[in-house]
């Protein structure tokens, strides 16, 4: 099916094939459309339906509430189309000249899933082919009789890698990470879609770094911790990592982010901010290496950097309204311009 397209930029087309939806056939592709979710819930990926006709299997995708149905309006993320189609995008959608992988259709299995809190899941997926990805990218994905898809970081960081290490935290009523949670899901089939994202480690930039998480959005952290440490970058950069959980209880990857530390040699401050159960003491034997902080985690960020924000690249991801904090934090009190500060909205 062809996909003619009408931007800002004049016109250009791809091809979609059957059962495929539009956003994924054009980035696979290498047209640079707009989207941040993938998933059907932050609504960028808007297009106005000009001629021919879609069809829509997950209907209560909430990003449709932000839209303009009436008027022919649609989520690219959440149409295929049954035909050829005519979009009205408004955005620049050019075609990419950049070397990055594209991403690409892939079937997983899930491996080794095990319970790092009482609602954290780490698990693994093995990839039909292999895969090359920025640190801080993630993958869209979707299991049988799940409705919808959803979007998760890597927490491991390796090119033509054929294992991918994902984190998820169990949400009510959450039909994905219920199926996570509830079954045996060792050996359980998925589809996979990536690489995705543009909240990205670039060592080439050559500046300091803060990274803000809530809960499970230290994934694609750890991801450019691991390619930053592995490089050797803060031999000559700082890096700031403040990770806000609710109380003791709820941290994990410890043991990984005190490795980083000790590996980067003074280079690395780690920070864990406690929301709801304050520490006793900034410092414990339970979490070797790392400093111990209580309150919401960018209020811990801003209190920590007074003063010594700089040159630097800022990544945020975690809950809504932790990342609409730390953005704020960023802009008004580290002067960060916006294209500084990398994050990507899951929900």
């Amino acid at each position: 099916m062809n996909i003619n397209v009408l931007s800002k930029a004049g016109e250009t087309s791809f091809t979609c094939e059957e059962g495929e939806t539009l956003l994924f056939a054009g980035l696979r592709q290498g047209l640079t459309l707009p989207y941040e979710c993938a998933t059907g819930t932050c609504g960028t990926c808007r297009a106005r339906l000009a001629g021919g006709e879609v069809e829509i299997p997950w209907p209560d995708a909430p990003a449709f509430a932000k839209i303009k149905r009436e008027k022919g309006d649609i989520l690219m993320c959440q149409c295929r189309p049954r035909g050829d189609c005519d979009l009205k995008i408004p955005a620049n959608v050019t075609k990419s000249v950049t070397d990055d992988a594209l991403p690409a259709h892939r079937k997983g299995i899930v491996k080794a899933p095990r319970r790092l809190t009482h609602d954290v899941m780490h698990f693994e997926i093995q990839l039909s082919s292999p895969m090359s990805f920025k640190a801080g990218q993630f993958v869209v994905i979707e299991a049988k009789d799940v409705p919808g898809r959803r979007a998760y970081s890597m927490v491991n960081y390796q090119t033509g890698t054929q294992t991918i290490s994902l984190v998820v935290k169990r949400k009510p009523g959450g039909g994905f990470s219920d199926w996570l949670f509830e079954g045996n899901i060792e050996g359980e089939a998925l589809e996979v879609f990536g690489p995705l994202g543009q909240a990205t480690f670039q060592a080439e930039e050559d500046k300091d770094m803060i990274c803000i998480a809530g809960g499970s959005g230290i994934a694609g952290m750890m991801s450019i911790l691991e390619c930053a440490t592995s490089s050797n970058y803060f031999d000559n950069h700082k890096g700031h990592v403040f990770f806000g959980v609710r109380s003791p209880a709820d941290a994990f990857y410890v043991e990984e982010l005190s490795r980083y530390v000790a590996a980067a040699k003074g280079g690395l401050e780690v920070t864990l901010a406690f929301s709801h159960q304050p520490p006793a003491s900034s410092s414990d034997d339970a979490f070797p290496g790392l400093t111990l902080a209580a309150g919401m985690v960018h209020e811990v960020a801003a209190k920590t950097m007074a003063g010594r924000y700089g040159d630097m690249i800022g990544y945020v991801a975690g809950p809504t309204p932790m990342v609409d904090g730390a953005i704020r934090v960023l802009i008004t009190e580290a002067a960060l311009a916006r294209d500084c500060i990398r994050y990507d909205k899951f929900a």
